[in-house]
C-alpha cells in the first residue's frame, strides 16, 4: 500500500520522500484531504495560498 505524505512548506500530497513542488520535507503526519481543480476560481485555494491545481492536505504536524 502506498504511504502518501505532505509537505511541510506546500502542504500538497505525494508518495515521494522530497516535494516535487517546492523540493520541501514531507511528513507522514497530515489531515485533512483537499483538491484542488481550478486554483484562480477557488476561494479556499486563495485562503490558503495555493497557485497550482493538485492535492493538498489541510494540516500538516
Amino acid at each position: 500500500m502506498i504511504q502518501l505524505k505532505a509537505c511541510r512548506n506546500c502542504r500538497s500530497i505525494t508518495d515521494q520522500n522530497k516535494c516535487p513542488r517546492c523540493g520541501g520535507e514531507v511528513s507522514r503526519e497530515w489531515q485533512g484531504y483537499l483538491i484542488v481543480l481550478d486554483p484562480e476560481k477557488s476561494e479556499i485555494a486563495r485562503k490558503m495560498g495555493i497557485h497550482a491545481s493538485g492535492r493538498y492536505a489541510l494540516r500538516v504536524k
